[in-house]
């Protein structure tokens, strides 16, 4: 057995801190000990040693809102022409920059053909280098609703359900639909509606049956009623949420994921050269005005909240994944609670229930900082080492 040992350390995840060492079984992809790694010492046939001394280490970001085809671009519509091949080389090139910043999980909400799934695939049996994936397949959107160029368009409870199978037929971990409109489709209208209840609730039942869960993308107020009352599992941006919103979610368990990153992206960088549609901009700043309302409502309510990003979209590159924790401690979180969000709760959410603490038994999926996460939003700005599934990558 191959074992690598960070010494010296302050371990720093959602339980606290506590100075220990951490042992890590490189083959097996987990986390041997914390605090006395004699035993896994002995035990192995060859010993790495990092020191960590002054340093933190911290469970690996667990990003649970991504777009692995989509490169950041300033028009996100100018690449839906291009061959789909593309898509690929642009996914490989994301993951292998997002576990290098420490993220060694993530949640793909929305990709063309089996883009997303096919990544999970490659990085599971070596191929690639990255975080984990989990994958939805393709999005579940009305005819020209938002996204409808790589999503799959449907109407109608029936078609919806069909819809939904197909992609748990593909094999997705999630099935994503999108309840209203959004930033990113010319003419689409942020708030309104698209999906109807009956058909969420046709989209739930469909993966409830299966055991998966759903995701749906909501700005607006009646769209996070409508998709927390038919069971979506977790709501996407919430823009528009209220406090009536918040506490329909609440009551529903539903998670809520802010993707603060999104609406910066365009937001400060609107008058950027390269050209943001000016449609996009334009909804972005009058959603920006209330996104920030939604974190008290969600807070007023206790709505669990994880990490998401909507990495992919204009000026919101996988490479910045970190900085989503500083923006949610801007509208309002703690540092401890924007750690716990982007790391426990978000695995829960994607169903990796033994990725985001430092605990024996847990995913080895670790990183060294030089300041304390619970404290400092920016602390996974610096990284001195990332292990991914136990492969020392940084």
């Amino acid at each position: 057995m191959s074992t690598i040992v960070i010494e010296g350390g302050t371990v720093a995840d959602a339980d606290g801190t506590v100075v220990a060492d951490v042992a890590v079984d490189t083959e097996a992809g987990e986390i041997l000990a914390v605090g006395d790694v004699s035993g896994a010492v002995e035990a192995a046939t060859t010993v790495t040693r990092l020191d960590a001394t002054g340093q933190f280490v911290a469970p690996g970001l667990v990003d649970a809102h991504v777009h692995l085809q989509m490169d950041g671009r300033p028009d996100t519509q100018s690449g839906r022409h291009e061959p789909r091949d593309s898509y690929a080389y642009t996914a490989a090139s994301n993951l292998r920059t997002a576990v290098e910043n420490g993220v060694t999980t993530v949640r793909d909400l929305g990709a063309t053909g089996e883009v997303a799934i096919q990544a999970r695939e490659a990085v599971a049996d070596g191929r690639l280098v990255g975080p984990r994936v989990c994958a939805c397949g393709r999005t579940v959107v009305v005819t020209g609703g938002h996204t409808h160029w790589s999503g799959r368009e449907a109407d109608g409870p029936a078609e919806v359900r069909k819809a939904a199978r197909e992609q748990l037929k593909r094999g997705a971990d999630v099935v994503k639909c999108m309840a209203t409109g959004g930033v990113l489709t010319e003419g689409a209208k942020t708030e309104a509606t698209e999906l109807t209840p009956a058909e969420l609730e046709a989209l739930v039942d469909a993966a409830s049956a299966k055991g998966v869960p759903t995701a749906a993308h909501a700005h607006g107020k009646a769209g996070i009623v409508n998709a927390a009352e038919a069971g979506i599992t977790s709501v996407e941006h919430g823009t528009y949420m209220d406090r009536e919103a918040a506490a329909t979610m609440a009551e529903h368990d539903t998670y809520w994921v802010p993707t603060a990153s999104a609406l910066r992206g365009i937001v400060d960088n609107a008058d950027a050269e390269g050209g943001i549609p000016a449609d996009a901009v334009e909804k972005a700043e009058r959603a920006a005005e209330v996104f920030a309302t939604s974190f008290e409502h969600a807070a007023a309510e206790g709505v669990e909240i994880a990490m998401g990003t909507d990495a992919g979209t204009p000026f919101n590159h996988v490479s910045e994944i970190p900085t989503e924790l500083q923006y949610m401690v801007e509208y309002g979180m703690e540092p401890a609670a924007a750690l716990e969000a982007a790391t426990v709760t978000a695995a829960e959410l994607c169903g990796v229930g033994d990725v985001g603490l430092i605990e024996a038994g847990y995913a080895a999926d670790l990183v060294v900082l030089p300041a304390n996460p619970r404290e400092d939003p920016a602390a996974y700005e610096e990284l001195s080492a990332v292990i991914a599934d136990g492969q020392q990558v940084v």
